[in-house]
């Protein structure tokens, strides 16, 4: 077996901290894993606790398809061992794994608040080894969220390079769209300053929020999809719709946010 390609990490999780990631794939990369002959999924970095990998496991098997599986990939022999009890192969299993994949070839792989942790200059490197390890057509979903999983942002990557940028909030509990800047991918989050394409998106969206405030008597939802609405009205690449919008989200094409 190939030596796991990484570093340990924090590990730290929580219950339900994916779900917006989670049912993105879903939603997004359904067709993708439905049509695939081995519709296998690896949770990159799953943490201290199996407990993501059990919980994305559930969701695809209710909302894609039942066959649905799901490894988990830890660098660390003690997470793996601790999170073998939860296993249920062949849905769900766990191994010893870094950005190699550990010899698999998954159709998506999910890597969540693990780059977070690794300089900005290795991301480039580790988004490539990832992707060159996919299934055909397979894409890797990267990025970062708070401990409770209100606020998120990942990067979609295929082959051909990143390919979009997702923001996720939870809209209740939302005060600006400039709080997504705290949990921007490692690749963009240093880069958030005036000139920059992701500090022109996040200035654009909280231009848009703030203009919607009268909006706010008709729940936030209203008011987010307004402030999108303003965004995609001013040419900014959104590649989603009103029925990801009133979830909290907002897609944009990696063109418009890459660092020059």
């Amino acid at each position: 077996m190939q030596r796991p390609q990484g570093i340990v990490t924090r590990g730290t999780t929580n219950p339900n901290r994916l779900r917006r990631v989670d049912h993105w794939i879903a939603d997004q990369l359904g067709d993708l894993l439905s049509d695939a002959a081995d519709p296998l999924v690896a949770d990159l970095g799953y943490g201290a606790t199996p407990v993501t990998a059990v919980e994305l496991r559930a969701r695809l098997a209710r909302r894609v398809r039942p066959d649905a599986r799901v490894v988990g990939l830890e660098i660390d022999p003690a997470r793996v061992a601790a999170a073998l009890p939860s296993a249920d192969p062949p849905w769900l299993d766990f191994r010893r794994g870094g950005f190699e994949l550990a010899g698999l070839r998954p159709v998506v792989v999910r890597a969540f608040n693990v780059l977070r942790q690794y300089p900005e200059a290795e991301v480039a490197a580790a988004w490539d080894l990832i992707v060159s390890r996919l299934a055909p057509g397979g894409v890797l979903v990267e990025g970062t969220c708070d401990e409770p999983g209100r606020l998120a942002s990942w990067v979609a990557v295929g082959a051909d390079g990143p390919r979009t940028l997702t923001l996720a909030a939870r809209l209740a509990s939302l005060d600006t769209p400039a709080t997504l800047a705290e949990r921007l991918p490692k690749a963009l989050i240093h880069h958030n300053v005036p000139g920059s394409g992701v500090h022109a998106l996040i200035r654009a969206l909280d231009d848009g929020w703030r203009d919607a405030a009268p909006l706010a008597v008709f729940g936030p939802r209203q008011r987010w999809a307004h402030a999108v609405r303003a965004v995609k009205d001013a040419g900014w690449p959104v590649r989603d719709g009103p029925r990801r919008w009133r979830l909290g989200e907002v897609t944009v094409g990696w063109e418009s946010v890459a660092v020059r």
